[in-house]
């Protein structure tokens, strides 16, 4: 059956007429497109005051966590976990031959370490190198980072279950009774006065 040129028209026509009337109908009303909400920005804590100057960029969220239950090894191959720690506020610092911002500032930690030496702070560097040449030169390197100690986790797996997910370097700040408090990927000047306050609150806590 063969369909004239007049009724190929006028379907045309009419479509055409549809379409018009949509796009009008959107301009008029722009809210009728289906536009994917923002995410709102996740609640922070009382600490966020202190994310200024070398440590803007830090994250203190409101929804507190225990840090998980991973077991990492101890200089001399002993199994240790965070949790091995309570009762301390604790700063873990993830950290690697690698990772040259990791290097720069390690300084930093041991500052912050050698200034709150014999108070109920604990500077946690855990290395994540996995051959056992990177992890001889991480000791050696370490142990020109005094008083830090050396803790490893040659799995490369913890950086990946906390906050960061796996960014390096990554510090991760512990209160007494072992909740991610804050968390800091990138960086970061630990001996600012901006770091210590956030330390010095921390220890505060009752």
């Amino acid at each position: 059956m063969k369909v004239s040129k007049a009724v190929i028209g006028a379907i045309a026509g009419v479509l055409l007429v549809g379409a018009i009337g949509g796009a009008a109908l959107l301009y008029a009303k722009p809210d009728l497109i289906d536009k994917a909400a923002p995410p709102e920005p996740a609640a922070r804590s009382e600490l966020a005051r202190f994310a200024v100057g070398s440590i803007a960029r830090l994250e203190t969220p409101a929804a507190l966590e225990t840090a998980p239950a991973y077991v990492f090894k101890s200089r001399d191959g002993g199994d240790v976990s965070l949790a091995d720690f309570r009762g301390k506020v604790v700063v873990v610092n993830l950290w690697a031959m690698w990772c040259a911002p990791c290097r720069t500032e390690m300084p930093t930690l041991a500052r912050l370490a050698e200034t709150y030496e014999g108070t109920d702070l604990v500077v946690l560097p855990i290395n994540v190198d996995a051959t056992a040449d990177a992890i001889a030169d991480a000791k050696s390197f370490i142990d020109v980072h005094e008083p830090l100690p050396l803790y490893s986790d040659p799995k490369f797996q913890l950086p990946f279950e906390l906050p960061g997910k796996g960014k390096m370097p990554q510090t991760v700040l512990l209160d007494r009774q072992g909740r991610i408090r804050a968390h800091f990927s990138g960086e970061a000047d630990w001996a600012s006065a901006e770091a210590r306050a956030l330390v010095d609150a921390l220890l505060a806590e009752t």
